[in-house]
């Protein structure tokens, strides 16, 4: 088994959601767009870890920030994140291979998925320390884009370096934040068994699916201006998917059901 196929294994047992648009990208694209997913996702699994507290949550995200900051042309996997490796009882294997993950992209656009990774995995630290505190809609705002918002910004540049197509930058953090808010309607009731809420004080329901129908309208945006292509191609599955879920959750059932997943899938598709 080469590398990417590699991946690509290790991405779909992670998330068969965003497995599905990145297997279907071209070559050097797929490469990016799967390094940076898995580098994220890498950093994600320790900000939601169950048995690692919030002080040593923020003790290893800044530590793998560090190492990516130190990444330069050349380097091997086992430099990245070789400090972490004394956590690898408790760190899934994701996170565990952020050194790898790092380096599946080709080199012209790697540092730039570093320095993202390392941005978002530094803004992590500091939600850990404030317990992810989150009183205002500026608070929500800030998070949101600390760990999506951004994520819209890395995929218009990797659009960008592969082929030229241009983005509304502003449309990018709304896709992100978009998809992000889903998430939190979906995940709310896991996240108070935690003791985490990502709902403002006194906001309900009901205000933050306003608030994920007016970011969710940014990424309608964000998409219907992307040209025919790779990108478009991506774009279109994770945001028909979050807009079914937003449906269904509107209803008052849980997810998705796999057949509604694949459903849209194959109608976007």
């Amino acid at each position: 088994m080469n590398f990417r196929d590699d991946a690509l294994e290790v991405l779909e047992r992670t998330s068969r959601t965003f497995y599905i648009p990145i297997s279907r990208l071209p070559g050097q694209l797929l490469d990016s767009v799967a390094s940076a997913y898995l580098c994220m996702r890498a950093i994600d699994e320790v900000e939601d870890h169950p048995d690692i507290d919030n002080s040593t949550k923020a003790r290893i995200l800044r530590q793998m920030s560090a190492d990516l900051q130190s990444g330069v042309g050349g380097i091997a996997p086992d430099d990245f994140c070789r400090r972490i490796l004394k956590y690898e009882h408790i760190l899934p294997e994701v996170s565990l291979r952020l050194g790898e993950w790092s380096l599946l992209a080709p080199e012209s656009i790697a540092p730039r998925i570093w320095d993202s990774t390392a941005a978002m995995a530094d803004r992590m630290a500091y939600w850990s320390e404030q317990n992810w505190k989150i009183q205002t809609q500026t608070d929500l705002d800030h998070y949101t884009f600390s760990v999506a918002g951004a994520v819209g910004l890395l995929l218009s540049d990797l659009w960008a370096w592969y082929d030229g197509t241009q983005t509304n930058r502003s449309q990018a953090i709304g896709f992100g934040r978009g998809l992000q808010t889903v998430n939190i309607l979906r995940n709310q009731s896991e996240d108070q068994i935690r003791g985490v809420t990502f709902f403002p004080e006194n906001w309900t329901t009901k205000e933050m699916f306003v608030y994920a129908r007016a970011n969710l309208h940014l990424a309608d945006q964000y998409t219907k201006s992307l040209p025919e292509g790779p990108a478009l191609d991506f774009c279109k599955i994770p945001l028909a998917l979050a807009h079914g879920t937003l449906e269904v959750l509107s209803l008052g059932k849980e997810k998705l059901s796999r057949s509604d997943v694949m459903a849209l899938v194959e109608r976007t598709s």
